[in-house]
């Protein structure tokens, strides 16, 4: 019989692994537990939240917790340290939730200029901007009128 550390590191390999082909995608500790249970692999939703917490604290997976309503969302990335330092802009839609990711240069621009002009260091691992995306804007111009952004 495996002992314990053995059966940590089994999930943690297929976790990691499944995070990794996931790369650039947000995914919920729920997902992940779905994802597991579909391909037949026994692992409880208390280890894989262990589990990312640990890939969190080494750097190699971001956590994103967008507001108090939505679960946190994690990625995962090499860990380089331009990605760890950056994080990733959301656009969180105010209409339909959706949630919008924007790749980490565009958000590098917005930090050196807030540090430039404001002198104010972002942190790019918590940031989310609250709009309409693009099919709710266009319901809402419809709705409102041209006039409508």
């Amino acid at each position: 019989m495996p002992s314990k550390t053995q059966y940590q590191t089994r999930h943690r390999q297929e976790l990691l692994a499944y995070l990794q082909s996931m790369a650039g995608q947000h995914v919920t500790a729920a997902g992940i537990a779905q994802y597991f249970e579909t391909q037949g692999i026994r692992i409880g939703v208390a280890t894989i939240y262990r589990h990312l917490d640990r890939m969190v604290a080494e750097g190699i997976v971001n956590k994103y917790v967008l507001d108090n309503t939505s679960p946190a969302c994690y990625e995962y990335h090499a860990p380089t340290a331009e990605h760890t330092k950056s994080g990733c802009l959301h656009l969180k839609c105010e209409c339909c939730n959706a949630v919008i990711h924007l790749p980490c240069h565009e958000l590098a621009q917005l930090q050196h200029h807030l540090l430039q002009q404001y002198r104010f260091a972002l942190d790019g691992t918590r940031t989310v901007l609250y709009g309409l995306c693009k099919n709710c804007r266009k319901d809402s111009a419809q709705s409102l009128g041209s006039d409508f952004i």
